[in-house]
């Protein structure tokens, strides 16, 4: 079974350089972790309705962070 990470950071101005989240990723502000895909489709969700969100000023993510060891 695969873990989920919701994770809603700050939206970074464009610097024209392009976006490597790697070297320099966004600041984030929360993250929850979800067991299925539809949990954490359910906080995306409730964070997508935030007023910071749909201004365009944060994003919301979902990651997927590998599977869970069963047996």
């Amino acid at each position: 079974m695969t873990r989920f990470l919701v994770v809603l950071t700050d939206v970074r101005p464009a610097d024209g350089g392009g976006r490597d989240e790697r070297t320099t990723p966004e600041r984030r502000r929360q993250v929850v972790g979800a067991s299925s895909r539809e949990a954490a489709d359910r906080i995306a969700g409730a964070f997508m309705a935030l007023g910071m969100v749909r201004a365009g000023r944060q994003r919301v993510k979902v990651i997927a962070i590998g599977r869970r060891r069963t047996g």
